[in-house]
């Protein structure tokens, strides 16, 4: 067949062969990013249908093993809840207190934005407490900042840690 600018169009043959070609080679490239099935593992016959019925299987559980990780994730990061919780939770400091005997750590983890100013307060209510610092180290991750003091209590006695925890937190969050 010519056409009105002297070019020949392909024939129906033609095209559907190219059409099976190029069908054959996405189907192939599909089958490399699969595991290799247990059925073709012990020699039997795989149809068609049975291998694309086994690569949507296998996406399917890919995207629930991905949806359990990043739920974990959230939940490890404490980023579990709605979107002004997380926003809220991201803004307010979180204090650890370690009782390191015979001294204590302090961990503060803190949005970036104010993180310095929160350091500061933390030192000095310490120094106020009449303790002595012995290292003192920070972090950005992210959107948080990790902040951690390692100091000796003027005396240690049970819940020093507690004492001190409680201290430091009435004083950020005052």
């Amino acid at each position: 067949m010519e056409t009105s600018h002297g070019l020949t169009r392909p024939d129906r043959k033609t095209i559907e062969k190219n059409r099976r070609i190029h069908m054959k080679a996405l189907y192939s490239k599909l089958l490399s990013l699969l595991p290799t099935p247990s059925s073709q593992q012990e020699g039997g016959a795989v149809t068609l249908a049975d291998r694309l019925n086994e690569a949507i299987n296998y996406i399917k559980g890919k995207q629930e093993m991905l949806e359990r990780m990043q739920k974990r994730k959230r939940q490890l990061t404490g980023s579990a809840g709605t979107a002004s919780e997380v926003a809220t939770a991201s803004r307010s400091p979180k204090i650890d207190v370690q009782d390191l005997r015979p001294g204590l750590r302090v961990i503060a983890v803190i949005s970036p934005c104010d993180h310095h100013l929160i350091f500061c307060e933390i030192v000095r209510v310490l120094g106020a407490e009449g303790v002595d610092i012995i290292t003192a180290s920070y972090a950005v991750v992210g959107d948080r900042a990790f902040h951690t003091i390692q100091f000796l209590a003027p005396k240690s006695g049970t819940g020093e840690a507690d004492q001190v925890m409680g201290r430091l937190k009435k004083a950020i969050h005052a």
